[in-house]
């Protein structure tokens, strides 16, 4: 395949990770917790210290003071809210730098590294009426994931794309019609990662950076694809085959039994019946929180821990769902 597979410009700043970036759930890693830690305190350092400077005497007759409206206190969290919004953006470009790290030396990842006990879970083919269900539980775990989605389930169930997007979690390109990219040629391929990029993009969230292919299936036309718009091919550690419906112990046992620092699980909120899903998931995060693992998305598990530049991927090409 030609380089750009037919087409003739990329996104535009819009279709970036540069952009801005909605508020996310906040990582729970030590080294993140320690960073907001720091900040908020820098706060506090700097709010007690203009308080007795004004209240201070000095050469000049004292001035009243006066509390900004919703007291010091109120004062403070909105200084903290402005702290919380500039860290997260940094966070932001620091995962798209991640990203492009990424790419300059490998078109795909199976695996990042091993650097922290830091683990990715990824929902595949949604979204879908089990959806609102998984994000629930992300919710209230305070767990950050990434979210392969379907553009034509957008039809749908465009409101859980938009509260994806409104949590702060990735989005990833699973394209249009869950196509096996393999079988399409070059202008079929683009068309159907660029119409799932369309989709996503009208209820709030960014040009994916990320792809996945379904059912494993893809060729060097795929690549020479998401080169042109610079994305990375995520594949997956742990295939929990949760699509297949093979019970919620089952699901829990290969999500645990496969969990390694650096792993990226797969799973699913929609292409079927995902009761099974919901109902492991909240058994998945309190079994690898009990090993000691910071459940993150992909960008920020690369950014964390840069990928091998050897991945081993023959076993999953033409696997999963």
């Amino acid at each position: 395949m030609e380089r750009g597979a037919g087409a003739t410009n990329p996104p535009g700043p819009t279709g970036t990770l540069d952009g801005p970036r909605p508020v996310r759930r906040w990582s729970a890693a030590p080294h993140h917790r320690r960073r907001r830690a720091v900040a908020l305190l820098s706060l506090v350092a700097i709010a007690l210290l203009a308080v007795l400077l004004l209240l201070g005497g000095g050469a000049a007759p004292p001035q009243p003071f006066h509390a900004p409206a919703g007291g010091f206190l109120g004062h403070l969290r909105a200084l903290t809210r402005e702290e919380a919004t500039a860290v997260t953006g940094r966070e932001a470009a620091g995962e798209t730098a991640a990203i492009n790290r990424t790419l300059a030396y490998t078109p795909y990842v199976r695996i990042a590294g091993a650097q922290h006990r830091e683990i990715a879970l990824t929902f595949d083919d949604g979204p879908g009426p089990y959806t609102p269900a998984i994000l629930a539980i992300l919710e209230r775990e305070h767990v950050p994931a990434t979210f392969f989605e379907v553009g034509v389930e957008d039809q749908y169930f465009s409101a859980s794309t938009a509260a994806i997007a409104a949590d702060g979690d990735v989005i990833g390109d699973h394209t249009e019609a869950h196509a096996a990219m393999s079988e399409l040629s070059p202008r079929k391929q683009q068309a159907q990662v660029l119409a799932q990029a369309r989709s996503v993009e009208r209820y709030g969230a960014r040009f994916p950076r990320l792809f996945r292919p379904p059912y494993g299936m893809w060729n060097a036309a795929t690549l020479a694809l998401l080169h042109h718009y610079r994305m990375l091919m995520v594949l997956w550690t742990v295939d929990t085959s949760d699509y297949l419906r093979p019970g919620v112990n089952a699901i829990v046992e290969r999500a645990v039994g496969g969990a390694r620092p650096g792993a990226i699980i797969l799973l699913h909120d929609a292409g079927g019946d995902r009761s099974q899903t919901v109902a492991a998931l909240p058994r998945i995060i309190a079994a690898l929180r009990k090993r000691h693992y910071v459940l993150v998305t992909v960008p920020e598990l690369l950014l964390d821990n840069p990928a091998p530049r050897v991945q081993s991927i023959a076993s999953v090409i033409g696997k999963g769902a």
